[in-house]
């Protein structure tokens, strides 16, 4: 395998993408990603903030206890995984996790790896998806995923800016990717608009160092507050208002998530009321 370390973004041609490592070292490890090259791009991946700009190499462990940032994001990070984890781990590569889906990272011929069944609908799914999971029951693990998508953030890439929530794509029978992201397209920075008040709840099994069962991440600004769901879906799921929680479609196992994920949003809202 070969390791290169372009000096600018210009120089991308194919490979790997790589950061921080703590997403792509164990899915090499695993032989759930295989690569001929792997290409290192810290070099070229903005870090730090400035003027409400993120770079996305900026690590976890720097947003947390950023001032200048939402509170939702703050405690997004600050909740996800462990402390070595959050040092080492960058807010592009936190947006870009692979599902956690046993089935998945076993192997096993599911629909994200091309078969023709999901696994886990029939199978062991306690912690899977209670929206859009009839073709993949999985659930998205980021906090920060979610956090973003209720603020509103935008991203750049090194080919366009979209939404933060247009990052992600519910995968189907055609295309079994799950976010919109094109071969070699990089993150490169994320724009947070103004907002007047944010939170972000979690519940997990632990706890800390955890991911999801149920993350909720709502942001106030003005008369408009937006609520971002983590944990329940193949993508970060946005509903509109609480009530947007009885269309829900939970499996057998998951039923216990929509009166947790009910609770939080009350919750979140109540905090900013």
């Amino acid at each position: 395998m070969e390791l290169l370390r372009p000096s600018s973004v210009e120089e991308l041609d194919g490979g790997v993408l790589v950061h921080g490592g703590t997403e792509v070292v164990p899915l090499l490890r695993e032989g759930l990603l295989e690569a001929e090259q792997l290409v290192d791009v810290r070099g070229v991946v903005p870090r730090g903030v400035q003027d409400g700009v993120i770079g996305a190499g900026t690590s976890l462990a720097e947003l947390e206890v950023e001032p200048a940032i939402p509170d939702a994001l703050r405690e997004a990070c600050r909740l996800a995984a462990s402390p070595q984890l959050r040092n080492m781990s960058s807010l592009g590569g936190n947006l870009l996790q692979a599902t956690r889906c046993w089935y998945w990272r076993l192997g096993y011929p599911c629909r994200l790896h091309g078969g023709d069944r999901c696994h886990a609908r029939d199978g062991e799914h306690r912690e899977h998806a209670i929206f859009a999971n009839e073709f993949c029951a999985s659930a998205h693990p980021s906090d920060v995923a979610a956090a973003l998508v209720a603020l509103g953030a935008r991203l750049r890439t090194n080919r366009r800016e979209l939404a933060a929530e247009e990052l992600y794509r519910l995968p189907d029978e055609g295309d079994r990717s799950t976010t919109t992201l094109g071969d070699g397209e990089l993150l490169l920075e994320v724009e947070l608009p103004a907002v007047e008040a944010s939170v972000y709840l979690k519940a997990m099994d632990r706890k800390r160092w955890s991911f999801p069962q149920v993350g909720v991440a709502v942001a106030r600004t003005g008369d408009e507050t937006r609520i971002a769901l983590a944990g329940v879906a193949p993508t970060p799921w946005r509903i509109e208002r609480l009530e947007d929680l009885d269309a829900a479609t939970p499996l057998p196992r998951t039923e216990w998530k929509v009166p947790l994920a009910r609770t939080l949003v009350r919750r979140a809202l109540a905090s900013l009321a």
